[in-house]
């Protein structure tokens, strides 16, 4: 091994340790590949004329790695990852909407990988991880850490992924799936379809095993947009199943590959009220 390469993994090794919290396999890390910094708010980013400073809201560049109890390590490593919208960060988001939680108790054989985005700012931005391939150096980063801890084996790769988020995550979620590297197998929105809408029309009509689920809310600022790509569909022939939110049963999740879901709750009330993250998750094909 490179002298090099060696110090890397006792770096990280040494990291890891220090921050690891929670249990044996929560690992919490930085990265150079998650979104920020970012030069593109080495200034920070002004909103309804108040500035929201680089040092306080961009300059955070930690990932949450979660390895479930029940992981079982082949030579593809399964991939969830979250990313969070406005006005929250890694620990806010993880502690209100359960999610670490809603994870673990979905039995799914996949890792979590939650990086920070903008530190409780209202900013869709996803700052480098809407670059080339960042995303996927991003994963690469995850890999080694767990290679180093011996909680996958040496040779694994990324297997199937699964990109799921909340509100403004869908921008650098939409990137992802054009520029990050990794196909994406599977997206899960949380009343997060603002924009972007014909990146997911594409990502949905490249690969016909693609599956979406957009749940949305009446007063999220995401029905109209959501009625919109509905339209979109109908127009390409792609099929979807529409439902309320109190119609959703496993089965009808198991069974359709593009879903869209309304519901009558509110904009922070639909990812674990009741556990939907939990539910979307134990639906999905691809990370069994």
């Amino acid at each position: 091994m490179k002298i090099m390469q060696l110090l890397f993994f006792l770096l990280l090794m040494t990291d890891c340790k220090s921050q690891q919290s929670l249990s044996a396999n929560t690992y919490r890390i930085t990265s150079s590949f998650t979104s920020f910094p970012d030069t593109a708010r080495k200034n920070g980013y002004r909103y309804n004329n108040e500035l929201f400073d680089a040092a306080t809201h961009y300059n955070d560049s930690s990932v949450l790695v979660i390895v479930p109890d029940n992981f079982n390590p082949g030579k593809k490593v399964n991939i969830v990852c979250w990313f969070h919208g406005w006005n929250n960060t890694i620990d806010s988001a993880s502690k209100r909407f359960e999610l670490v939680k809603q994870f673990q108790e979905s039995n799914v054989n996949a890792i979590f990988i939650f990086p920070e985005g903008a530190t409780n700012a209202p900013d869709s931005y996803g700052g480098k991880l809407e670059q080339p391939t960042i995303f996927a150096k991003l994963v690469t980063d995850v890999l080694t850490l767990l290679k180093v801890h011996h909680q996958i084996y040496k040779k694994a790769t990324p297997g199937n992924i699964v990109l799921a988020g909340h509100s403004g995550a869908y921008r650098v979620m939409a990137s992802i799936t054009v520029k990050g590297g990794l196909p994406v197998n599977e997206i899960f929105l949380f009343d997060g379809l603002y924009a972007e809408t014909d990146k997911y029309n594409a990502w949905l009509q490249e690969d016909k095993t693609h599956r979406l689920i957009n749940i949305y809310t009446n007063d999220g600022g995401t029905l109209e947009e959501s009625i919109s790509m509905i339209q979109q569909l109908k127009e390409k022939n792609i099929s979807f199943f529409l439902t309320e939110e109190a119609n959703v049963e496993p089965a009808t999740l198991k069974n359709n590959a593009v879903i869209f879901i309304h519901s009558a709750k509110q904009h922070n009330d639909i990812i674990n009220h009741p556990d939907n993250f939990k539910l979307f998750l134990k639906s999905s094909p691809f990370i069994k």
